[in-house]
C-alpha cells in the first residue's frame, strides 16, 4: 500500500515537472564563450591565443584576428569590442592574440624588430600566423577569407600583417595605427621618443609603397583592401600619421593620392575613398572628429566588417563622384612645382593634407608655400610646416627636418582648420615665390 502511495505521488510529480517544462525539456545547449589555445603552433613571440567560435556558423567560417592595444590582452579586446557579439550575428571566428613584448608600455605587439619587418622572419607576426593556420585546421576556417583588424599597437600589427602576408590577408581595419615599417627598432617604439610618432615621419608615397613591397620580394599577387580610422585629436599617435598610411596603401594599390570620393557616413565621421578602375574601393580613411586615443567606438567594428564583406555587404560596383570640389588647375604655363590638395571637411572644420612636389632639376633648401583661402577657412593647428595665416594669406615653412626637397621628390604637411559655409581649396599655390602647379 505504501509502496503504491510513493508510486502514485511519483507519477503525479513526475506529471507535474513536465507539464512545467522541467524534467522532459532537454538541457539548454551551452552557449559560445572565449576558449584560450595553449598549442597552436610556431609561437616565437610567446603569445597567447584565445579563439571565439560562434554557435551558429557556416562550414567554412570566415577568420578575423582582432588585436589590443599595448597593456592589453586578447581577452580584454574580446569584452571591450563589438566583435564577438558581430561574430554571433554573421557567423565568422573571432581570434584574440594577445601580445607579451615589453616595449614601454608592456603587452605590445612587435612591429619593430628586424625579425617583424620580414616574412616569416619570427616575433609576433608568426605567432599570429599560426594562430590562424590553427583556426584553418580546427575549425575549418575559409582560408580565402582571412581579415585583421586592431587597436592602437593592434592597428600598427594589423598593417604589419598586410604587408608580411598579402597573401594571406583579404583586407584589415587599422585603428590608430602607423604604417608599416614606421618604427626603426624597438628603442624607437615608446611614443615618448619615437621618431615615428613625433610628428617627424614624413616619407614620400613611393617610399611607403617600397617599404611594404620588401617585406615580401617578388611577390606578385593580389594585395589586401585597407580600411584606416584615426582620431584629429589623438594626443598619443598624432593624427598625421592617418595620412602617411593613405599614402603607404594607396601606392602599394597603384592609385591616386586624390580619393575617388568623399562624405561623412556619420556625423563626425569624415571618410575619403580610393578606388580603383573597377570601382572598387581599396583603401578608406576615416578622420574621425575630435577623438581622441580611444578608437574603435561604437558602429565602427560595424563598418570594419561591412568593408570586409562579412555582414554581406560588398565593395559598391561604381563609385559616386566627390562630394569635395576638387583641387583648382592653375593657368597653363612653365612651374618648378606641383601640389596636391587634400582635404576632409566636416560641419565647421576641415583638414588638409598638402604635398609639394619639386619639378625643377635642383634642390629646394628651405621652403615657404603660400596659399589664399577663397572661404572663411582660418588655420588652427599644423604638422611638419610652421603655419601662419594672415587675413585670408596662408604662409607654410618647413621646420628643421625638412627642409630640402630634391629635385622630383616631395615634402607632406597638414593643418587643421575652420570655416563657416563652403569649404572651397585654393585657387593657387607658390613655393618660394613661383606659382605651382
Amino acid at each position: 500500500m505504501n509502496r503504491t502511495v510513493a508510486a502514485l505521488g511519483s507519477l503525479a510529480a513526475a506529471l507535474l515537472f513536465a507539464v512545467a517544462g522541467i524534467v522532459l525539456a532537454p538541457p539548454p545547449a551551452a552557449a559560445a564563450s572565449l576558449v584560450e589555445v595553449t598549442n597552436f603552433g610556431s609561437n616565437p613571440g610567446n603569445m597567447r591565443m584565445h579563439i571565439y567560435a560562434p554557435d551558429n556558423r557556416p562550414a567554412n567560417p570566415a577568420i578575423l584576428v582582432a588585436m589590443h592595444g599595448c597593456g592589453g590582452s586578447g581577452q580584454g579586446f574580446y569584452s571591450g569590442s563589438e566583435f564577438a557579439r558581430l561574430a554571433d550575428q554573421y557567423g565568422f571566428l573571432v581570434i584574440y592574440p594577445t601580445a607579451t613584448q615589453q616595449a614601454g608600455f608592456g603587452n605590445c605587439f612587435d612591429v619593430w624588430s628586424a625579425a617583424a619587418k620580414q616574412r616569416n622572419g619570427g616575433s609576433d607576426p608568426v605567432s599570429i600566423m599560426s594562430m590562424v593556420n590553427y583556426a584553418q585546421q580546427q575549425y575549418r576556417g575559409d582560408p580565402q577569407r582571412v581579415y585583421a583588424t586592431g587597436s592602437s599597437s593592434g592597428g600598427m600589427m594589423t598593417q604589419a600583417l598586410m604587408a608580411l602576408y598579402p597573401d594571406v590577408y583579404k583586407a584589415g581595419a587599422a585603428f590608430m595605427g602607423v604604417p608599416f615599417n614606421c618604427f626603426a627598432n624597438a628603442a624607437d617604439f615608446p611614443p615618448t621618443n619615437s621618431q615615428c610618432v613625433n610628428g617627424r615621419m614624413d616619407r614620400t608615397p613611393q617610399q611607403w609603397g617600397d617599404a611594404v613591397r620588401q617585406a615580401y620580394p617578388g611577390y606578385n599577387g593580389p594585395r589586401p583592401r585597407v580600411q584606416l580610422w584615426h582620431g584629429t585629436a589623438d594626443n598619443l599617435i598624432p593624427f598625421q600619421l592617418l595620412q602617411e598610411s593613405v599614402e603607404q596603401w594607396t601606392n602599394v594599390a597603384g592609385l591616386s593620392q586624390t580619393p575617388t570620393s568623399s562624405d561623412t557616413p556619420q556625423a563626425n565621421w569624415n571618410r575619403r575613398r580610393f578606388a580603383d578602375s573597377s570601382g572598387t574601393v581599396r583603401v578608406e580613411a576615416y578622420a574621425i572628429q575630435g577623438a581622441g586615443h580611444s578608437l574603435p567606438s561604437t558602429g565602427m567594428a560595424r563598418a570594419a566588417i561591412d568593408f570586409f564583406g562579412l555582414s554581406g555587404t560588398t565593395p559598391p560596383p561604381t563609385t559616386p563622384p566627390p562630394t569635395t570640389p576638387p583641387p583648382t588647375t592653375p593657368p597653363p604655363g612653365s612651374t618648378s612645382c606641383r601640389v596636391q590638395y587634400a582635404a576632409d571637411s566636416w560641419n565647421n572644420g576641415l583638414v588638409a593634407n598638402i604635398t609639394v612636389t619639386n619639378t625643377s632639376p635642383s634642390a629646394v633648401n628651405g621652403w615657404t608655400v603660400q596659399w589664399t583661402w577663397p572661404g572663411s577657412q582660418q588655420v588652427t593647428s599644423a604638422w611638419n610646416a610652421t603655419v601662419t595665416q594672415t587675413g585670408n594669406q596662408v604662409t607654410a615653412r618647413n621646420v628643421s627636418y625638412n627642409g630640402t626637397i630634391a629635385a622630383n621628390q616631395s615634402v607632406s604637411f597638414g593643418v587643421q582648420a575652420t570655416h563657416t559655409g563652403s569649404n572651397p581649396p585654393p585657387g593657387q599655390f607658390t613655393l618660394n615665390g613661383a606659382a605651382c602647379g
